[in-house]
Formats: structure tokens, sequence, C-alpha cells
């Protein structure tokens, strides 16, 4: 059985692991037994807000801190570290792009960014009331969010662009969001 999260919280598979943050620790679980094989620290302080294995790596968004760290799988080192203008409210990886959420004031989207240097490539605005918390990916064209305290998941379907398109350096912005899924109804 999966740890019960208390003050953090993330999951994700590397195809042969599971990893999920418990406290100050990500730990390393084998999925057909539940069993703990390992852990390495979290970064420090509170507020996780997603957790996504991509490039070989993990990647954990923090909210408060603004930032989303690279995390070795192995040592728990932190090779990389991208700040954001916004609280990161849910990270993932989609063929082959960071995405995250982010939330300042009323304004809420997802962003597609560069992963070396931060920089926003591209931007999915939510209408008004519409939360982000946590984000994942099919590994298509869809983008699936927490609704926040609504207990609604939502599919946001994003622009598949051809590659001369999506190597340009212009932020674009677009909304397309499905009808909610209701969770526990």
């Amino acid at each position: 059985m999966l740890n019960q999260c208390r003050r953090r919280c993330g999951n994700s598979l590397d195809g042969r692991h599971l990893f999920q943050i418990v406290g100050d620790r990500i730990e390393k679980i084998d999925p057909k037994t539940g069993r703990v094989l390992g852990a390495i620290p979290a970064p420090r302080g509170t507020g996780d807000s997603g957790l996504t294995w991509a490039e070989g790596t993990l990647w954990v968004g923090r909210y408060r801190d603004r930032k989303i760290y690279q995390i070795d799988r192995e040592s728990g080192a932190i090779p990389r570290t991208i700040e954001s203008d916004r609280f990161v409210t849910g990270v993932t990886w989609i063929d082959g792009e960071l995405w995250h959420g982010t939330w300042k004031g009323d304004e809420i989207d997802m962003r597609r960014i560069d992963p070396r240097t931060g920089e926003v490539l591209e931007r999915i605005v939510t209408p008004r009331g519409v939360n982000v918390s946590g984000l994942e990916s099919d590994g298509g064209d869809q983008l699936f969010c927490g609704g926040g305290g609504s207990g609604k998941v939502r599919t946001v379907r994003r622009r598949i662009q051809p590659l001369r398109q999506r190597i340009c350096k212009r932020v674009r912005s677009h909304v397309v969001i499905d009808d909610p899924i209701a969770i526990g109804e």
C-alpha cells in the first residue's frame, strides 16, 4: 500500500518504479508490491505541487518557492532549478516539452517552458474561476488538471504545432477546455 500523504504529495512513474513525495523525502516504490526500495531527500521547505519523471530525472514543482527542481533520482542532487514569476501549481512533461500550472492573483494558466532557461514558450489561459492544482498529460494532445477544491479534473487540449512553429520564440496563448469530469460524483 502506498504511503499516505500528509504534508506534501506527488507521484510519478519512470516505467519501472513509482516515486512518491512523503514529507522530506522522495520514496522509490515497487508498484507491484508497494515496498519502499529507497529514498532521496526532497528539496528543502514546504509546498510541493507536483512530481513528474522525464529526461531521465525527476522534476518537482514548488508552489510558494515559485520554482521547479530537476532532481537526480539516485542521489537527490539538484542539477537545475527553474524560477517562475508565479506560484507553481503542477508540473508535467508531454511530448518532450515541460509544462507547469501557475497562479497569481486572478490569473491562472498552464505554460510550456524551455527546461534549460525557464523561458515561457506557450500559455494556455484558463477562464476566470478555473483553477489548476496538479497537472498531468496523456502523452498526446491532452493535459489533465485538478480543479482545486472543486473536486473536478479538467481536460485541456493543447495545439500540437509543427516543429518549425514550435521552435519560434513568440509566446502563444490559447484556451481549449473540455467539460470537467466530476470526481466522486
